[in-house]
């Protein structure tokens, strides 16, 4: 039985959390998403109120039906007796979306998926950290730092003496991928300073993206396939400071008139390859030169009458036979997803050697 796979987005009060998850939903493509939140109203969405769905800890008001087809859970008692309300239903989501709040550490969340109530059947897709990019910049980690404080004063769970800055070191440290929200704020100077700090301070292989509005393709959203339950390796907190305990995110994003221009999609198209391997090689090299985010697509193995599929997150490339061409032409085809500023040419110049 296949995994449904969950991402984890984490980052302090204001960073543009709930805006990120708000334009996934908006655009996620008849994908069923099911939210786990605290506060349902935050994300400023109407769904119609499904029938209880006959568990204590997940009552009529917690689950809404969206017009995309996402299910919302609110975390009303505990994490695993949600999961396990949601996992329950006969209308299984494709792929779990849980907010945390802006001062709850990821780590325990994460750590949580290894219960076996609910280990054998989801997984960690990715943890996602968002930085209000201008705040961080000035050394300020939340743009409104009262908010984050009187948040935590009234949270009897939090640590209130834990600086800020170790809170958001284990946000990082925690991350798969970290999203530098609100870099239309920034001048490009600061953007690239801010994302090459970022990048030495994350674990190896971490992507770090840059957003306005929190404005990222959901392909490049979902899908990371990090299982991160199962490699906590270097994700520890630096100090065990308080319980993963929820609040809400209340985010007032500046404007929303943003659109996928920070990203473009391309396509790559060559005949056959010799040997797999050594393509898988080849196309891990140009992700690193070019700072590919997501590369996917099939290839045609020479003698080989299966059509090879292959999918790359960063320059972690996983290929698989998944069938035959039959009459369809024998033809390697590969998409290509990045920031903005792609060198097309070059990338398929490499891709083509």
């Amino acid at each position: 039985m296949q995994k449904i796979p969950a991402t984890v987005v984490t980052g302090f009060l204001g960073a543009g959390k709930t805006t990120l998850i708000r334009h996934m939903l908006d655009n996620a493509n008849g994908r069923r998403i099911a939210l786990i939140i605290n506060e349902f109203g935050d994300l400023g969405v109407d769904g119609d109120i499904l029938k209880g769905c006959g568990d204590e800890t997940c009552s009529e008001d917690d689950i809404f039906e969206l017009s995309n087809g996402c299910i919302c859970c609110t975390v009303a008692e505990d994490f695993i007796p949600t999961m396990e309300a949601l996992l329950a239903r006969p209308d299984a989501p494709d792929h779990i979306v849980i907010e945390t709040s802006g001062l709850a550490l990821p780590q325990p969340l994460v750590r949580a998926f290894q219960w076996p109530q609910i280990a054998t059947r989801v997984t960690v897709d990715g943890v996602v950290t968002v930085v209000d990019g201008k705040a961080v910049s000035e050394g300020r980690f939340a743009a409104n730092l009262a908010a984050v404080d009187a948040q935590r004063r009234a949270d009897d769970n939090l640590d209130h003496e834990t600086p800020l800055s170790e809170l958001f070191a284990d946000q990082v440290n925690a991350a798969d991928m970290i999203v530098v929200n609100k870099t239309d704020l920034l001048d490009e100077g600061e953007a690239d300073a801010l994302v090459a700090r970022l990048s030495g301070e994350a674990r190896a292989g971490v992507q770090v993206v840059r957003t306005a509005m929190g404005v990222l393709p959901i392909e490049v959203m979902l899908g990371q396939g990090a299982a991160a339950e199962a490699n906590m390796d270097g994700r520890d907190e630096l100090h065990h400071h308080h319980h993963d305990d929820d609040d809400h995110d209340d985010d007032h994003d500046h404007h929303h008139d943003h659109d996928h221009d920070d990203f473009e999609t391309f396509v790559v198209e060559r005949g056959e390859i010799a040997d797999p391997a050594t393509f898988a090689e080849q196309v891990a090299g140009v992700i690193r030169q070019h700072d590919i985010l997501r590369l996917k697509g099939f290839a045609a193995v020479a003698g080989k009458p299966m059509r090879l599929t292959l999918q790359a997150v960063g320059p972690r490339v996983d290929t698989y036979y998944d069938q035959p061409f039959g009459t369809a032409p024998r033809a390697t085809r590969l998409v290509v997803i990045g920031q903005a500023g792609l060198d097309h040419a070059a990338i398929a110049a490499a891709l083509s050697a």
